[in-house]
């Protein structure tokens, strides 16, 4: 049983298989707190000494969350995939212990609509949204390329050569293709914010936000 504390920076991560295992190294490796629950035995071995806490539970059983005090932890991670029942149950049960941010795991449209009608407050789809980001990245001139909202995105590319040796406030980029430059990383150097004085140079790296379809269009142009 894990000692109950106020636990509000803490993470609990239900389901440790290929990406529950993966976001729980991650955020242990920020030092932040994370508890690992799962039902198979060998999970549990595997992430043990690699999290703070990994407990060998049945999560879709209220009396097993009440007892390792998950009501305590301010996030929970649910990311169980495969078994949809059991996944939906988690969720419920974490939003009936009033955990006040619970991110789930979906394998697809249904699943995704189901788990917010629970209780989910974010819901993620790792497969899809990973292909759909290479997908914008195979077809366009983008070197990267992150949905932020719904048909909203943060996208990086390479400055356009008719941009070279002038600033945004001459280049109008935000009026002509309706984006905004929000920063610039030169040759070897970091991102830095872009201001409407910032020079933009050939073979700077641009970061562009922007509705979707917008600020690809800019990229085509790069």
């Amino acid at each position: 049983m894990v000692d109950k504390k106020n636990r509000g920076d803490a993470v609990v991560v239900i389901g440790l298989g290929r990406f529950g295992g993966a976001l729980a190294v991650e955020l242990a490796g920020r030092d932040v707190e994370v508890l690992g629950v799962d039902s198979d035995p060998k999970n549990v071995q595997e992430f043990s000494g690699r999290l703070t806490h990994v407990v060998c539970a049945d999560s879709t059983d209220p009396d097993a969350l009440t007892q390792l005090g998950i009501a305590e932890f301010g996030r929970a991670v649910v990311g169980i995939g495969n078994d949809i029942e059991a996944s939906i149950l988690t969720t419920s049960i974490l939003a009936d212990l009033g955990v006040p941010d619970i991110w789930a795991k979906s394998i697809n449209l249904q699943h995704s609509r189901i788990l917010e009608r629970v209780g989910a407050h974010h819901v993620v789809q790792p497969e899809h949204d990973m292909g759909e980001r290479v997908a914008h990245l195979v077809t366009g001139r983008m070197l990267d390329y992150v949905e932020v909202d719904e048909d909203y995105a943060l996208v990086k590319t390479k400055a356009p050569q008719w941009a070279d040796g002038r600033s945004l406030s001459e280049l109008g980029i935000r009026k002509k293709y309706e984006v905004t430059v929000v920063g610039i990383k030169k040759p070897g150097g970091r991102f830095t914010y872009a201001t409407s004085g910032t020079v933009v140079n050939g073979g700077d790296i641009l970061l562009v936000a922007g509705e979707t379809d917008r600020a690809e269009r800019f990229a085509e142009e790069t």
